[in-house]
């Protein structure tokens, strides 16, 4: 009988029913997580196959084990000539159904494509046994992989596959909400099983005893048991085995001798004492090895022939320590295995501990190489800990798996007093090569940090290992403190080209950090090929061409693209998804920052469904924030402000993104009307980036600042964002990236009656602009040169200019410019009474409608009425996306905030409570996609009266 889970057995037996599904079942240790997955399973209709795999409490170098372990038992499900042949790359990987699996094809070189390649298999040969549930219990122990392997099946998800999964909540935080992020909404059911209360444990116990209990009694259980069902049923057992269920009822004082904090522990304490001395033993290294019995190396490890070990799991079983799950013996709970553990006197563990290293040694295979290492670890055997650690690592590697190889070598460090300096270097070394993508950059930075101290470095390991540390500050988003560390590493790395090319290469980029001049990026890119050659390696030498490609793309260089379109045709890109993916990304990053849309969109188009074929979720992450940016661009703007913030919620693993979409973020809040809010955050992200030293976003996000501060009308603040945004573009020297601050400056100015200042900046980066193809510059100068001229009295000339302006920035896909040019425009031919102005504002507003860009309406529906324009509604061919109508009190109180009357005076004028003043503005300003009353806006209001 399932007690206490009605409600979320009938949510989840709809979602089984129904595939595609997601279901996510999470709780604290035997709250009943299993239980409520086999009564789902109960339910899925005879034609569903069931996999069910386990994920082990120990760190696998060889990925996807509980999902490979799901495929063992149901090789007569699958017909081979129905299978595509990368199905084969699963028949080394499951021996039990190699038969039933096409030939294995060549492995890539690659371990990241040959890990896209499992995946890949894996997927399709769960789409062939569909109609099928997978089972993936105890998702909290799963490798990284794993969870690279569940984000990347849910982006393919079958149609007839449900997908179950278990995780326990008393471990702290687990990437399972990550790996299902991707879903397509709606199709993810997650519930996390609460304890039981007072009545359900007495429903419960009545069940299980067959007699009525007491509410005392079931209120004394709860107490003892915290409500959770495991427990309340091992208490049960042990006391059934003292009193006859009748009994039970009527003797409280049974009850109270288990004290609330021991119960559980007292229970299989007292069960183990029932067994003999070879039994006790054999249980107690059973319980050392694992949570499911392996028969055949227990009597391995104790040396107990066969019939001894299999009378002594006979006891414990009859004791109900044991109990037989899916064909195997296990212990009943991972709670009853923890406590027969700690039961068990640390020597003697440590020596069983030992022993199980020992034997698993002698089968002289990888695979147990991780097993090998947990065991000398809790043997407290350090050196032989981290030879295993290593080669655990090692083989981790191998198989793609850089997360669990640098958790391996991270714990391998932990107490590097007692290794050689040359195991030291080695492991450091290796720790920094597989943090980067392992994620572990906060462990591996300090490790390294304190090795670069000792003075008995070779100039090799002193120089790689500075390279390991800048990359792992880069991934932090430290950009100043990386690239000082990789650039000290440049001349120890002189005796290794390949590493010193690659270091060099990303000292060539200049968006990572403010305040190194151009030349510099130019000079180390020449001698990122010059060591590139040295190497005589093809892929170190296409590297260094990816970064000098988007080095000459991001200062406007027209052979760039001669280049990336050679290295998009080089055989060595195409056979390395991943590095393919990265290079588009990093392109269409470049022709973005320079304003070329168009080219961005169709780079990250190539791009994305390549990094689809990589298996690299966190790739896929970073292309996602890289299409958000490219969108904004682009206008296309349905649904980005929930994106951008969801983006800058995110926890990215690369610092730098966590950053960019932050500034995302706040350039939708300032155009969506929220410019109190934006400007504030863009202050705090500047502050955030001169810390790091990070030259991108800062410098564009001084520009977007600027101009926050013009809209609020403060022009003096925002003529002094741009021109510290442009000073640090001419002490870099990239003037592509100049487009939005000069105008902001040159807006500023004029507001200012300062023109005269900034004439000759304008004129020096019209110079620069003029020698490089880069679209946003381009524009900018030409809509700045139209500004001047319209301030200097020249009307056709400035016309003609802004006309131009317009043109450009439409070729180049650049719409909100558009936009704004064409509004500008249309406000002079207004002023001078040309026939065609009216038609500019009213094409204006049409696009900052389809755009929903609050600011931008309200901005030109006043231009539009100062020069008498009808203001024409609905501009969008709908209402903008921003919540429901206001109703009449909400707008009278709006109404009211907009003039200045504070909500008090609102209450006094309109007779009513405050609090119900304070309730109408809060729902007024939800349905405005407002984040205060600051924001209210009288033109913004008077849109939503017309609309």
């Amino acid at each position: 009988m399932l007690v206490g889970r009605h409600a979320e057995f009938t949510a989840l037996t709809a979602a089984v029913s129904a595939p595609p599904a997601l279901i996510v079942i999470q709780g604290e240790a035997g709250i009943g997580k299993s239980r409520l997955v086999r009564e789902l399973l109960a339910a899925v209709p005879d034609t569903s196959a069931l996999l069910i795999g386990h994920c082990q409490q120990l760190h696998d170098p060889f990925p996807l084990g509980p999902v490979l372990d799901a495929f063992q038992h149901h090789g007569d499900l699958i017909e081979t000539d129905r299978l595509s042949p990368v199905v084969g790359s699963l028949a080394p990987l499951v021996p039990e159904i190699a038969d039933r699996l096409p030939a294995p094809p060549e492995r890539p070189a690659d371990q990241r494509e040959a890990r896209h390649q499992i995946f890949r298999a894996a997927t399709e040969l769960l789409e062939h046994v569909s109609p099928a549930v997978l089972v993936l219990e105890d998702l909290h122990w799963a490798d990284t992989v794993t969870f690279d392997f569940l984000a990347y099946l849910i982006a393919h998800q079958p149609a007839n596959l449900t997908v179950i999964v278990t995780s326990r909540t008393d471990l702290g935080t687990t990437p399972v909400g990550e790996a299902f992020a991707r879903a397509p909404a709606g199709r993810t059911k997650s519930v996390r099983l609460a304890p039981l209360d007072v009545a359900e444990v007495g429903e419960l116990s009545r069940h299980l005893l067959g007699v009525d209990v007491p509410d005392a009694i079931a209120a004394g259980l709860y107490e003892v048991t915290g409500g959770v069902p495991f427990v309340v049923e091992e208490v049960l057992r042990t006391l059934l085995a003292r009193l006859p269920a009748a009994e039970i009822p009527s003797h409280p004082d049974a009850l109270a001798a288990l004290s609330v904090s021991t119960a559980l522990r007292d229970v299989v304490v007292q069960r183990l004492t029932t067994l003999d001395a070879s039994a006790r033993e054999m249980i107690d290294a059973a319980a050392v090895i694992d949570l499911a019995i392996d028969p055949a190396l227990l009597a391995e490890v104790t040396e107990y022939d066969g019939r001894q070990v299999a009378a002594a799991l006979t006891s414990a079983h009859a004791a109900g320590l044991l109990h037989e799950h899916e064909g195997r013996i296990r212990f009943r709970h991972v709670l009853a295995q923890q406590i027969v553990y700690e039961a068990t006197p640390l020597p003697i563990r440590q020596w069983w501990h030992a022993r199980v290293a020992l034997v698993l040694e002698e089968r002289n295979d990888p695979m147990y190489s991780a097993r090998i290492a947990h065991h000398y670890q809790r043997a407290g055997r350090i050196r032989e800990f981290v030879q295993w650690a290593e080669a655990a690592a090692d083989e981790a590697v191998r198989h793609g798996n850089e997360a669990a190889a640098a958790e391996f070598l991270r714990e391998a460090t932990v107490d590097m007093a007692a290794l050689s300096l040359d195991d030291r270097v080695r492991i450091a070394t290796k720790l920094g090569r597989v943090a980067v993508d392992g994620l572990a950059h906060a462990e591996a930075a300090p490790i390294i940090t304190r090795l670069l101290d000792s003075q008995q470095l070779t100039q090799a390991a002193r120089g790689e290992l500075r390279f390991a540390l800048g990359r792992l500050y880069r991934q932090q988003g430290f950009a100043r403190d990386g690239y000082g560390e990789i650039e000290r590493a440049v001349d120890d790395l002189y005796d290794r080209p390949d590493l010193q090319a690659r270091a060099l290469a990303v000292l060539a980029a200049p968006e990572t950090v403010v305040d190194v001049p151009l030349e510099v990026h130019l000079a180390r890119s020449v001698q990122a090929e010059e060591a590139a050659r040295r190497a005589g390696s093809p892929e170190v030498e296409l590297g260094v061409r990816i970064a000098r490609a988007s080095l000459l793309l991001e200062q406007g260089d027209p052979s760039a693209w001669e280049l990336i379109e050679s290295a998009r045709h080089d055989i060595v890109l195409l056979t390395q998804p991943r590095e393919h993916a990265r290079a588009a990304i990093n392109w269409a990053q470049g022709a973005l920052h320079i304003g070329d849309v168009k080219r961005a969109d169709e780079l990250l188009g190539e791009g994305r469904s390549i990094a689809e074929r990589s298996g690299s979720p966190r790739l896929l992450e970073v292309y996602e924030l890289v299409c958000a940016m490219v969108d904004h661009a682009a206008g296309r703007w349905d649904g980005l402000a929930e994106r951008t913030h969801d983006l800058a919620s995110r926890a990215f693993g690369f610092g730098a993104a966590s950053i960019e979409a932050r500034y995302l973020d706040c350039l939708m809040l300032g155009s969506l009307g929220s410019t109190v809010e934006a400007a504030d955050r863009l202050a705090d992200l500047i502050r955030d980036c001169e810390e790091v030293g990070t030259a991108w976003p800062l410098i564009p996000a001084r520009a977007a600042l600027a101009r926050v501060r013009l809209i609020l009308g403060d022009a003096g603040g925002g003529f002094d964002e741009a021109a510290a945004a442009l000073d640090q573009i001419q002490r870099k020297g990239m003037w592509t990236w100049a487009a939005d601050a000069l105008v902001c400056l040159v807006d500023a100015a004029a507001a200012l009656d300062r023109t005269d200042d900034v004439r000759a900046r304008v004129e020096a980066i019209g110079a620069h602009a003029r020698q490089v193809e880069a679209p946003a510059i381009s524009v900018a100068v030409t809509m700045c040169d139209a500004l001047i001229a319209q301030l200097d009295g020249g009307g056709d000339t400035a016309e003609e200019l802004m006309s131009r302006a317009r043109s450009m920035a439409h070729a180049a896909g650049l719409v909100q410019v558009t936009a704004q040019a064409t509004e500008r425009l249309g406000d002079w031919r207004c002023t001078r009474g040309a026939a065609d102005g009216p038609g500019l504002l009213t094409e204006a507003l049409t696009i900052y409608g389809r755009l929903a860009a609050r600011q931008d309406i309200a901005r030109v529906t006043r231009t539009m009425r100062r020069h008498g324009v009808a203001v024409p509604y609905p501009w969008r061919g709908g209402r903008p996306a921003h919540g429901n109508d206001l109703s009449r009190r909400e707008r009278e109180v709006v109404g009211r905030a907009a003039a200045g009357r504070t909500n008090r005076e609102i209450a006094a004028e309109m007779f009513l409570s405050p609090r119900t003043v304070e309730t109408h503005m809060s729902n007024a300003l939800r349905k405005l996609g407002l984040r205060s009353r600051d924001e209210l806006d009288a033109d913004v209001l008077e849109i939503e009266a017309d609309d």
